[in-house]
Formats: C-alpha cells, structure tokens, sequence
C-alpha cells in the first residue's frame, strides 16, 4: 500500500436489516438498488472505496441520509461493516482484536462530534484531560499536555471554568483540545460546527484552519455546507443514498459535476470567488499582451482588470510562460453563471 495513504477503505457495505451478511454474499457483493429494496435492506453505505492521504482534508458531503455519517464510522470501526475492508496505516481493522482497537483509538485517533458531550462536573483543564487520564497517564504529566491544548484552541485562562459558564464557541474549543490531547494521528469530525450561529462558525474554521496550519493531522470532516467545505476542504467527496458520487476538489466539482446531484450541490455557489483563471481560459496563446495573469489566480481577483482592457488578456504558468488566454466575455459568463 502506498505509504501516504492513512486510511484507505475497499469495497465498504453497510446494510440494516435481516441477515445482510448473506445477502450481500448471495448477489456476489454487488445487488441492484432493486433488489436491495425489494428485499426491505436499507443501504447506508454502497461499495464505497476511498483513500484519505496524509495531511490531507477530506470532507465527506450529503443530504441527510447520504451515508456520509455511517462511512466515517466505518473508517475507525465505530461501527462494523457489513462487508469490505478498512486499512489504518496498513492494517486492517475488521481483523484487529477489540484491544487494539482500543489501542489506536485511545491513542491515534481523535474524534469531534455534533454533540462534543463534555462532562458538566468537571472543568475545562479536567475534561482536556479526561481522555489522557482514560489512557493511565500520571495527574502532573495529563495536566501538562491539557494546558498545552487549551492554549492551543485559544482558552488560555479558562481553566478552570466549567462547560456552564462557556458559550458555544468556547464549548466547541474544549472539544477540539480534548480531541487533540491525545495527539492523534487522525482527526475524525462529524459536522462539529452545525449547532453553532453564523459568526461563531466563522471563527471556530479560522481557528481549525490555524490548527490545521500547525498540527497537519489527517482529518476526515462531516459538513453539509458547501460553503464550509470550500474554505476547508482539500478533496470533497459527495455522497447519495450510500453511494460515493464524485471525489474531488472544489473547482472540480463545480466544473465537471459527475452527475445533477453533484450540480444541484454546487449550483448556489459565487463562480468568481472559487474557479481559477486557468479553469476558464482559452488555449489560444497571445503574445505581447497588455495584461497577463496567472492562471492560479481566481476570477474575482483579475475581473475587474479584465472588464476595464479591451483586448484580451494573456495567462501564465508558474515559469511565466504564456499557456493561454482570457477576455472580457470569459468574464462576464463566469460572473452571470453562463449556463
């Protein structure tokens, strides 16, 4: 297996219902939508496969109902598949024993819920804490790492209230140190902003974006926003009735949607401000232009400049060689969503 990837998942089925094992078996691993009802199964997850590298961010999205939820519990073996295989640097996890899997959870996986459950009678320094005291590891030493944390997510100060005198922000801020304690390899998150109001939810992605910046964990993160997939994301993956849709970044998905489901995601979406100069330019190169932009840059940043020059403009690779260009009708469709 290719030493980057971190999690990789072949072939995951996740049926509810009677005896889906055999089921499943008797249709060679691969029934109809059909017959998977006819039969009264509900399919939560279908034949997915995916890698999730290392470092990376990956954003699982969906309606509700998707499967978006049931993958990422699949992934660290929260709940068991009803087929397929799930590898955590190189091992499978349905064949590991329940010691050690309790073993990589306690101390290579870090998990943030909706509902981050932090205990009421306890402070802020002691639920930090709690998972390294979980682990057997001495008062001075748990204490230590759980100042470290809290200084970390930004409540410096506040160790010693309890989750009653914090707002929802800060509530959410204790969730992450908890989950970061323990240093994980891995960070699972399961929509852990959605509870939160607008401006909130803002600044907890700048500050798990700050983090991400420092830490470079591996994070497989739940969201039903689009909007926050964009500004977090690495690769997106969208999911419908427990099918994989489409992997890939953003401006993918948005200029090549694989299918309707995909494009009624992406549709509300401001063009200018995601899809790069080099997504909409011409191949047509021109030499000694006016004006030359990169073709990494976005089309909100050059429309302005582009509208007010005439004659086209040339793009640029990152050797500033000409690879193409771009002209004020590419903007104006870009701008007014061209069908």
């Amino acid at each position: 297996m290719n030493d980057n990837i971190k999690i990789s998942c072949k072939n995951i089925w996740k049926l509810y219902g009677e005896n889906p094992e055999k089921f499943l078996a008797a249709n060679d691993y691969n029934p109809s939508t059909n017959l998977i009802k006819s039969e009264k199964y509900i399919p939560a997850v279908r034949d997915a496969n995916i890698d999730v590298m290392t470092g990376e961010i990956l954003v699982i999205m969906g309606l509700s109902g998707s499967g978006k939820s049931t993958l990422l519990r699949c992934m660290s073996k929260l709940i068991e598949p009803t087929h397929g295989q799930v590898f955590f640097e190189g091992k499978d996890l349905i064949k590991a024993t329940q010691k050690e899997l309790i073993e990589i959870r306690r101390h290579k996986m870090g998990m943030v819920f909706q509902h981050f459950a932090l205990l009421p009678h306890r402070t802020v320094l002691q639920n930090v804490a709690f998972p390294l005291e979980v682990q057997g590891i001495d008062r001075d030493k748990r204490e230590s790492r759980a100042e470290d944390v809290i200084k970390l997510v930004g409540l410096e100060g506040r160790e010693k209230y309890y989750p009653r005198e914090l707002s929802g922000g800060q509530q959410q801020r204790v969730g992450l140190a908890r989950s970061l304690a323990v240093e994980p390899d891995v960070w699972f998150l399961d929509e852990p902003f959605s509870a939160l109001d607008p401006l909130i939810r803002k600044e907890m992605q700048n500050e798990f974006l700050r983090l991400q910046s420092m830490l470079q964990k591996t994070i497989i993160f739940i969201t039903h926003d689009f909007d926050e997939a964009i500004r977090l994301a690495d690769r997106i993956v969208i999911m419908n009735e427990g099918n994989i849709v489409q992997v890939g970044n953003a401006e993918e998905l948005i200029t090549n949607p694989a299918n309707d489901y995909v494009a009624e995601f992406t549709k509300d979406i401001p063009r200018a401000k995601l899809l790069s100069v080099g997504s909409i330019m011409n191949k047509q190169k021109i030499e000694g232009a006016e004006i030359k932009v990169s073709q990494h840059a976005k089309v909100s940043e050059i429309a302005k400049e582009i509208l007010m020059n005439n004659a086209p403009a040339a793009v640029t690779d990152d050797n500033s060689n000409i690879v193409g260009s771009i002209t004020k009708q590419d903007i104006v469709d870009v701008l007014f969503e061209k069908e």
